[in-house]
């Protein structure tokens, strides 16, 4: 079959799917201005005419800590009011600022029409663009609502894609199946992408029996680790205010792990890590040498901070860090301090315990290539995250930069201000 036909076959499930979604109701608007508000793009960023639009978005980190790139096809404008060329150079202008270790894409298809669809050619030309470096620590492609047209580029792609990178793209019907994959609160789902996904559910229900009544939430287990606050760990552990997962993954890192290169940058099996969480959880002793995985115990290390119900850094103060990019150079450390030293006492020497370790870390870069730069970028989004949306692409920068001081000026923000009961690595 030729590319051509390809096309038209392509065309008509497209014009299929917009038939459908019009049946159900759906309508789909588009405000490029409130899209821009949404995500904080400034009139001087370099692609602001494909940025403002929203359609390319940070989403925090998945189940293993990997940082989620999504790609919403809803906000998509018409063909003719949006320089495709130019999105393609936006997307890898994005992903750029994250291959260099482990990460997920989420493609939510739902959206894509014949009037804003990039042709076909236009899609062979992007993918052959994303060289090795953009494929290799791509870890999982999710699709969300897949339909017919997606089958349709899958034989275009299949000649040019190998084996290996088939089995990472995943297709996911409902946006409830990406809950066990990835932290769903910080994806900032479009509204219509949520109302597409509730009449689909809608329409399956009508079709199957009534579900089950889901049984009410369980309490956590006296033993359990992930998931709960500071607080209930620290009363469950006779008052340590180092939580134990924290103090054993450090301990251990300290001791094997200083000079690994690629430190907290690459990911780990899934099998291993949720069998390492329910260890946790159920109180029992887990011996990292059992898995014969360096970068295991950091994978575990950021799923812990990434689990509690509030950031280390706490929701009161997320404000106050973003807006660490407008402070004067030369006072930017002293403006840290002052936001540390307004923790709670529990999470201050949290943090600092964490800090010291992310220090040492640094020391080690000519070994183990993570610097405080790149230490920030794996962490930051692990500290702190806004309390009912997704960060912005406009806030990852101020958030890095401020974990970035918190490493490199350790000595001196953590220097004043001491607390009873409080150890280092």
């Amino acid at each position: 079959m030729s590319a051509s036909d390809f096309e038209k076959l392509a065309e008509i499930e497209l014009q299929k799917d917009e038939t459908e979604n019009t049946a159900m109701g759906e309508i789909r608007s588009f405000s490029a201005a409130q899209s821009s508000r949404e995500f904080g793009i400034s009139l001087t960023h370099p692609y602001y005419d494909v940025a403002r639009h929203g359609i390319i978005h940070s989403a925090g980190d998945d189940s293993l800590g990997r940082k989620v790139i999504a790609f919403s096809s809803c906000r998509l404008p018409p063909s003719h009011q949006i320089n495709h060329r130019q999105l393609l150079q936006y997307l890898k202008y994005t992903l750029e600022q994250y291959v260099e270790s482990d990460y997920t894409l989420v493609y939510f298809h739902y959206g894509l029409n014949s009037q804003n669809k990039p042709s076909l050619s236009w899609l062979q030309s992007a993918y052959k663009e994303f060289d090795r470096k953009y494929k290799k620590n791509l870890k999982a492609l999710y699709i969300v609502h897949p339909t017919n047209f997606i089958r349709i580029i899958w034989n275009i792609f299949k000649p040019l894609m190998s084996h290996k990178f088939g089995k990472k793209v995943i297709y996911l019907n409902y946006l409830s199946d990406l809950r066990d994959h990835l932290k769903y609160e910080h994806l900032n789902i479009p509204e219509e992408v949520i109302r597409h996904d509730e009449n689909l559910q809608m329409k399956q229900k009508s079709r199957s029996l009534p579900p089950a009544k889901l049984p009410p939430p369980r309490p956590p287990l006296p033993t359990q680790q992930f998931g709960v606050s500071l607080q209930y760990l620290s009363a469950k552990n006779k008052g340590e205010l180092i939580p134990p997962v924290m103090n054993q993954t450090v301990a251990y890192l300290k001791k094997r792990g200083l000079k690994t290169e690629g430190l907290f940058r690459r990911s780990a099996g899934i099998k291993s890590i949720q069998e390492i969480q329910k260890l946790y959880n159920q109180g029992k002793t887990v011996d990292f040498d059992d898995y014969g995985d360096i970068h295991i115990p950091g994978v575990i290390l950021k799923a812990f901070l990434r689990e509690l119900p509030e950031p280390l850094l706490t929701f009161p103060m997320y404000d106050q860090i973003i807006q660490i990019t407008g402070v004067e150079s030369s006072l930017r450390v002293t403006r840290c301090k002052e936001i540390v030293h307004r923790l709670p006492e529990h999470n201050y020497v949290v943090l600092k315990f964490l800090m010291c370790f992310l220090h040492m870390v640094s020391q080690e870069t000519i070994f183990n290539k993570m610097t405080s730069s790149n230490l920030a970028c794996v962490f930051g989004l692990n500290l702190i995250w806004p309390p009912n949306s997704a960060p912005s692409f406009s806030a990852l920068v101020p958030i890095n930069l401020f974990a970035e001081l918190l490493i490199d000026f350790y000595p001196i923000i953590f220097s004043s201000r001491k607390v009873p009961g409080e150890r280092l690595p």
